[in-house]
């Protein structure tokens, strides 16, 4: 199975993006977040054509989960379905063949004094109690997404300066490494304990992709039985160089399901 995410920043306005990236690589699945969409206007058919099916949730403007995947997606829900604020268009769940994926897109949290931050770190909480509910951590599950977070010093290239960011003040970090321990092994870095690999880099930085200028905040996370199967995990950076892109790129990891 080769599984990816991408923060697309809009699926219509990176449609072309995303379906010539399907097309090249043959991918499995792939997760989108911040589809920007209502349901009502999603581009399913353009997925349709080139044999994929999509299972999504969006709103316009903001927001907006997918799944997009080669075999149809199975026992799909969206939201932690805890009672808490409405959050469908934030998590989507499905079973792709033996294998359980969760994708999210974690709020960004604006800044530390925002009521936002606190809206995430309550999130990841959240989070963590809905793999406790919905799963154990024995079977094939893969949390995918765009986690919002640069979980070590290695995942921004300037951290020293960042110890306030939303993305990696230490209490969000504390609070994603706390969901990861219900059960995750980080598949990317199983690959790759090197620095210097990031998944997003500003628009606002000039050459950030030239000049490794960005940071490491989606994640493809599994559970050991499936992180086991991980031949291999990587970061595309040539949609991120391409015309129009997304602010983030393309996060892949390959696993053999026997």
């Amino acid at each position: 199975m080769k599984l990816a995410t991408f923060n697309a920043n809009s699926i219509r306005s990176r449609l072309d993006v995303v379906v010539g990236w399907l097309k090249k690589t043959n991918a499995d699945v792939l997760c989108i977040q911040e589809t920007k969409v209502t349901d009502d206007l999603f581009p399913a058919a353009a997925f349709r054509e080139i044999g994929y099916s999509a299972v999504f949730r969006g709103q316009k403007s903001y927001n907006g989960v997918c799944l997009v995947s080669k075999a149809p997606a199975t026992e799909v829900s969206f939201g932690l379905n805890d009672g808490g604020q409405p959050d469908e268009t934030r998590l989507v769940s499905a079973k792709i063949g033996p294998v359980r994926i969760v994708n999210t897109y974690v709020p960004q949290g604006r800044e530390i004094d925002h009521e936002m931050y606190g809206y995430k770190l309550e999130w990841f909480r959240r989070l963590k109690k809905y793999f406790e509910r919905s799963f154990k951590p024995t079977q094939k599950v893969a949390w995918v997404g765009d986690m919002n977070v640069a979980p070590a010093e290695m995942d921004v290239p300037n951290a020293s300066e960042q110890v306030n960011n939303v993305c990696y003040h230490e209490d969000v970090r504390k609070a994603f490494a706390e969901t990861k321990g219900w059960g995750f092994t980080d598949v990317f870095r199983k690959h790759h304990p090197e620095a210097g690999q990031y998944t997003f880099f500003d628009y606002r930085t000039i050459g950030a992709v030239e000049r490794g200028m960005g940071w490491r905040v989606d994640h493809i996370l599994a559970t050991a039985s499936l992180a086991a199967r991980s031949t291999d995990s990587y970061v595309d950076l040539g949609p991120r160089l391409a015309a129009k892109p997304s602010d983030h790129t393309f996060l892949v990891a390959e696993f053999d399901l026997g």
